[in-house]
């Protein structure tokens, strides 16, 4: 009975959703969801993000305020800090964050929050998706007895399913509407109404047998990108000491039709994904006994990037006769990716410390990070002027925003320490240019 009715709400667009955590997951999701037609009530502790939200106000750059605006002013986007509202839900979306403890275990602290906040106004003919990227076997292990101490029975008169999130800031291209879905369901009417669900607001719709094929396919996905970025890292290690241009040998390689695909070295990983999820997949197999080598030696190397960024400097400045130690040092971009206002995870803020530490005077430009906090520095965003850049000791590339004047920094600038091959077209005689 209360397979039929929802699916009839769902394929009306009658249904009301509730999504939990309106971070860059949450945020998007809520604004797909209304443009479809549905009814969403966005539901975060941030009061400041709830005050945004309901003035049709975006926080995200992915989220443009044109976006928004309409769908609050027609009434089918509004947020809220109450987790009553769920109780009025027909489906309800966790998007909450999922970090690493201290000791490189996961954290599911906030998805517990989430679930105990929402457990008391669950009641029979709702779905509950988590979208929020964990280890295999969450869905059924932690959220399902949880439910089922309401005396809902999963599959029957509560439905439960695992579909993770694909965001990719900053990505004009595929976005929450264009990136296929997974969806696994505790039963196949879990299933069933999930992919109902996700396929009003994308293309397509890969439906997993179970939620731990759906939760191990995000950890996979994330695990293939680390593995790949820590060989492109490795290759910028050999490369240089066999005296080759790691970047040209990745773009003769990326000629070749098949077989290949193209990673690019970098000062580290960030973001919310690829340092973090790999670590939650080889905690999982660990508990078996198993350990998994590939991802604790990638994890090794792309956590290695940050002090070879500050070697790199260090000795530049060496070179030039120059001691680290109160050199002027002047970081361009401190997000974890080009574009984005997102430093979670940032390598910047590793490197930043880092220099610090050895007595560099900081300065940073980034279009997307007014005012940034790193360790022990508190520091206030300056202008990447022709001034700025001339008068720095080093300039160092971090984050290739395309706000950035490269052709000015490679004419100006005395010595560049760039990470990204940001100023592969821009060539100077008089400027002194480092890469990985």
């Amino acid at each position: 009975m209360w397979t039929t009715t929802l699916q009839e709400k769902l394929e009306t667009g009658t249904a009301r959703i509730a999504v939990i955590g309106l971070g860059y997951v949450g945020l998007s999701l809520v604004v797909e969801l209304a443009k479809a037609g549905l009814t969403v009530r966005g539901v975060d502790l941030d009061l400041e993000r709830v005050s945004l939200l309901n003035r049709g106000e975006s926080y995200l750059v992915d989220v443009p305020a044109d976006t928004l605006r309409p769908l609050v002013a027609d009434g089918r986007l509004t947020a809220s800090t109450a987790f009553d509202e769920a109780s009025s839900a027909d489906v309800l979306i966790i998007c909450v964050p999922t970090p690493l403890r201290k000791s490189k275990e996961p954290d599911i602290s906030y998805i517990l929050s989430a679930l105990e906040s929402l457990v008391p106004h669950l009641r029979a003919g709702q779905l509950m998706i988590l979208e929020s990227t964990t280890f295999p076997g969450t869905t059924e292990e932690v959220l399902q007895p949880r439910i089922e101490s309401r005396d809902l029975v999963v599959g029957r008169d509560f439905f439960l399913a695992f579909s993770p999130e694909r965001v990719d800031p900053g990505n004009k291209t595929f976005t929450t509407a264009t990136i296929p879905k997974v969806v696994g369901g505790v039963t196949p009417a879990c299933t069933k109404l999930a992919a109902t669900l996700y396929r009003r607001v994308t293309h397509t719709v890969f439906e997993a047998s179970n939620p731990r094929v759906a939760e191990t396919a995000k950890l996979l996905e994330n695990t293939f990108r680390s593995v790949n970025i820590a060989l492109a890292n490795e290759l910028a290690f050999a490369c240089r000491k066999i005296g080759v241009d790691p970047w040209e040998v990745i773009e003769a390689a990326a000629t070749k039709p098949f077989g290949f695909m193209p990673f690019y070295p970098g000062p580290g990983i960030g973001g919310h994904c690829i340092p973090v999820d790999p670590l939650y997949l080889s905690w999982k197999v660990r508990l078996t006994g198993y350990e998994a080598q590939f991802i604790a030696l990638a994890d090794q190397v792309n956590r290695a990037m940050p002090e070879h960024v500050v070697r790199l400097v260090t000795d530049a400045l060496n070179d030039r006769e120059r001691a680290v130690r109160g050199a002027s040092v002047l970081v361009l971009g401190v997000t974890y990716k080009a574009d984005v206002n997102d430093i979670r995870e940032s390598p910047a803020l590793e490197i930043i410390d880092l220099l610090a530490e050895k007595g560099a005077q900081i300065s940073y430009a980034d279009p997307f990070t007014p005012q940034l906090t790193s360790g022990s520095v508190k520091l206030t965003a300056v202008e990447p002027s022709a001034d700025a850049v001339e008068t720095a000791d080093c300039v160092l590339i971090l984050t290739s925003h395309s706000a950035f004047d490269y052709a000015m920094i490679s004419d100006r600038a005395r010595l560049v320490v760039d990470t990204r091959n940001a100023l592969k077209a821009y060539r100077s005689s008089r400027t002194s240019i480092v890469t990985l």
